[in-house]
């Protein structure tokens, strides 16, 4: 991940790099608050929404160079690049879905169904579709070509704050004012899923790049990531730092159950040429296998721009069962993430999870000094190239203006002369 882009109530939208001694970019151009934001598929730009009723295209740069589209007539909601990053859609309080062009920075079409506010609009993965969410209980789905409605998804508990495709394309899932989210197949128009995890609205939700994954934020002060494959046992090691599943994906799964650190999921994943069986995941041990890939609670998107990534892979677009994982805010005294300890488990002690990892293949004293004498001397040659692309950056538009200065001269004088 190498940059998160930012809007906010006070009409500004920041970009913000990750790497080390690298300074954040401020944009001001909205005259009211910036609704949503998003980076194109390539990188090189960053479109934002606003209640000024306005879409502003950005180049992040130090000079901060915007392009305002203009055809809505109230608030701008959402914004959504389309997989080829040729095209936009947003959606408003106008009851409007439109779709833009981003080469010729011009107005395309319309969709003009809803009959009240529209919260949210994104493309399908192959830019065929477009789906919308409004307050009018509806979740439509659109032809972009056609320009018309194929079918309606009906809420009669609330309404949809967030819509988004899986990344197969096949399906769809909705952050719902009644605290669920649900999942429709787009092709039986059937209800796949209806999660009822959080206590509080759910605002938002996005898919892992994969599939198997979905992250969802709520106004109960939690995220949970929902894993959406078919899941047919689960077994706890002895000591219960460890507990193993088994699922219709033919793989068996090893986490670390860290009820009372919460820094993250270690995950290591053993392969099977058929679904395991309760037997096999139950006599499994807190050993992990010899080609671990860990899997943390931190996210990255997809696109190295902020957007939510995990390290796991394989498509299940159906479920059956669901693994859940809750997140809560973070505290000011600690950088780790608040997990919800399940009751009747007795918290683990540093010193008997220290014993454990010992126990389980952990890292020798010596390798784990001489790994941390690298990582410092790598942090230092990070932070030094940084600070020589930050430099390397001024130089050039440095440079750039002296080069339109001297057109600018140029000119004149030529003006003069022909004078």
């Amino acid at each position: 991940m190498k940059q998160i882009a930012t809007g906010s109530m006070d009409s500004s939208v920041m970009i913000w790099n990750m790497k080390p001694q690298m300074r954040a970019y401020r944009f001001d151009g909205h005259k009211d608050a910036v609704t949503s934001v998003q980076f194109s598929p390539s990188g090189h730009l960053v479109a934002s929404a606003s209640r000024d009723k306005t879409v502003r295209l950005w180049v992040p740069s130090l000079k901060a160079e915007s392009t305002a589209f203009k055809a809505h007539t109230a608030t701008v909601r959402s914004i959504n690049f389309s997989a080829d990053g040729q095209n936009l859609v947003t959606a408003s309080d106008d009851k409007t879905i439109k779709v833009w062009t981003v080469h010729r920075q011009k107005f395309l079409l319309s969709l003009n169904q809803h009959i009240n506010w529209v919260r949210c609009a994104k493309f399908s993965p192959d830019d065929r579709l477009i789906v919308s969410s409004s307050d009018d209980k509806t979740i439509k789905l659109w032809d972009k070509n056609s320009r018309e409605c194929i079918h309606s998804f009906y809420e009669h508990a609330g309404y949809a704050n967030h819509v988004d495709f899986h990344p197969s394309g096949t399906c769809i899932a909705a952050a719902c004012t009644d605290n669920s989210v649900k999942v429709w197949d787009i092709r039986s128009h059937k209800m796949l899923q209806h999660y009822q995890v959080h206590s509080g609205v759910v605002n938002s939700l996005s898919f892992h790049p994969a599939g198997n994954f979905l992250i969802t934020a709520s106004s109960d002060s939690t995220m949970k990531i929902l894993d959406l494959g078919p899941v047919n046992c689960v077994a706890f090691s002895r000591t219960g730092e460890y507990f193993s599943s088994g699922g219709s994906d033919e793989q068996v799964m090893v986490w670390k159950s860290n009820f009372d650190c919460a820094e993250g999921i270690d995950d290591f994943r053993l392969q099977h040429k058929a679904a395991p069986s309760l037997q096999a995941v139950g006599s499994s041990t807190a050993q992990p296998p010899l080609t671990p890939s860990e899997h943390r609670s931190q996210a990255c998107d997809p696109s190295e721009h902020a957007n939510g990534q995990t390290t796991k892979s394989g498509s299940r677009s159906q479920s059956r069962a669901t693994r859940s994982q809750t997140f809560g805010p973070l505290s000011s005294s600690s950088s780790s993430t608040h997990q919800t300890q399940t009751p009747g488990l007795p918290p683990h002690s540093p010193q008997v999870q220290a014993q454990s990892q010992a126990s389980d293949g952990g890292v020798p004293p010596g390798l784990a000094s001489t790994l941390e004498h690298i990582i410092g001397q790598l942090d230092i040659l990070t932070q030094t190239v940084s600070i020589l692309e930050q430099r390397l950056t001024l130089t050039e538009d440095k440079l750039k203006e002296c080069l339109e200065n001297q057109m600018e001269i140029g000119l004149h004088l030529q003006r003069r002369e022909e004078a």
